[in-house]
């Protein structure tokens, strides 16, 4: 605990550097730090601009026999200064009223001794600090399988309280970037940080597939590898992280998460359509080091296994002829639907890939629905 609020220290002051005058912070945290945290914000921004405490709400499976069940996570709110900005009328909610009932004159505040007479807003209330929204489930449209994933209603919520279209917003924990999806949806400037080229691959592929964004043309991405001499210093500092950077050349998505398990020989997915209503998938293999014609052998062993009709090997070196023959040999894949065959195995080099040359599939298909955030308010929770 300590090593990690020292970290967060760090990154908090920088943060508040950084943060204009008018401006808000949102910690999310759980019960477990959220009071360690508190004073440490506390002595960074100071106990006058402390501003909520807010209590996120939400259902979940599971209660420990001995305990209250652990549902909920906590935002601490603070500001740089006492000219923040807060813009109440985009988060409004509507009136709830279920379970009161009329006594005596009493309407909106009115009874006995007073003379006020209170009317509900025609957009609703300002909600209080504790907010009911149910975390994704399995089978959300929003879900793509980071683990710390929060719904978009979550950060709507919050990008719209304290900033309005045109201004700022900066996640320097972006994960898999609900944040930055959010802000592009709200119309927002934004930057987004993250330490793993996981997170940057799955924040790209979420752009491209919800807003047609395009690394370079719409947006600058900075500490990824520009050319072979950057991906090979990548490779041998960390070869997951060199995984998950060269998945991202080719709008693949990343199998698995943040663990390093057992290797299963997948190290992404690019799916795409050739049958109605049917979506198929491709194996995508990264190899960091030597590569042999074992490792063609092996990619097509995966696909028997996972009963995928393509293959893609990546690698830094160039393929051996006998690669390359085992490659063709493994046949085509008859595509009745654009009458078309595709290599089953397709063979390529991280500098292939950097030069633009891309798989050889039918009708790729994005890995994200093109919908709205789900409505994860769970008005039934209090």
């Amino acid at each position: 605990m300590m090593a990690y609020l020292v970290m967060m220290c760090v990154r908090l002051i920088e943060l508040r550097r950084v943060l204009k005058d008018t401006g808000s912070i949102y910690l999310h945290c759980d019960p477990t730090a959220s009071h360690y945290l508190k004073i440490v914000m506390d002595a960074i921004f100071g106990v006058k601009n402390f501003r909520n405490e807010i209590v996120w709400c939400y259902r979940g499976g599971g209660t420990p026999r001995k305990d209250f069940g652990r549902r909920h996570d906590v935002i601490l709110r603070y500001s740089k200064t006492n000219d923040y900005l807060f813009y109440s009328d985009p988060v409004r909610v509507p009136y709830q009223a279920e379970g009161i009932e009329r006594t005596d004159d009493a309407m909106w505040g009115k009874h006995k001794g007073t003379d006020k007479v209170y009317k509900p807003h025609p957009l609703g209330k300002v909600p209080e600090d504790w907010w009911s929204m149910n975390i994704l489930n399995a089978n959300d449209p929003e879900r793509l399988g980071y683990q710390t994933q929060k719904p978009g209603t979550l950060l709507e919520r919050i990008v719209n309280a304290s900033s309005k279209e045109g201004d700022l917003v900066l996640d320097p924990f972006c994960g898999c970037g609900t944040t930055v999806a959010v802000a592009q949806k709200l119309n927002r400037q934004w930057i987004g940080i993250d330490i793993t080229h996981l997170a940057t691959n799955l924040i790209k592929l979420r752009l491209k597939c919800l807003f047609d964004l395009e690394p370079k043309r719409d947006y600058d991405v900075t500490g990824e590898p520009e050319d072979l001499t950057g991906a090979t210093e990548l490779a041998l500092q960390n070869r997951y992280q060199f995984q998950w950077w060269a998945t991202s050349l080719i709008n693949a998505r990343p199998y698995g998460d943040k663990k390093r398990g057992k290797d299963t020989g997948i190290d992404g997915i690019l799916s795409f359509s050739d049958e109605k209503d049917k979506v198929k998938k491709a194996i995508v293999s990264v190899k960091s080091g030597k590569v042999s014609v074992k490792d063609v052998r092996d990619l097509g062993h995966v696909m028997e296994r996972e009963k995928s009709e393509i293959g893609i090997l990546v690698a830094l070196t160039s393929p051996t002829c006998d690669m390359t023959s085992e490659a063709a040999a493994k046949g085509l894949y008859r595509s009745e639907t654009f009458f078309r065959d595709y290599a089953r195995i397709q063979l390529f080099t991280i500098e292939e890939l950097l030069s633009g040359k891309k798989p050889d599939v039918p009708n790729p298909v994005s890995p994200f629905k093109r919908a709205q955030w789900s409505d994860n308010t769970d008005n039934g929770l209090f």
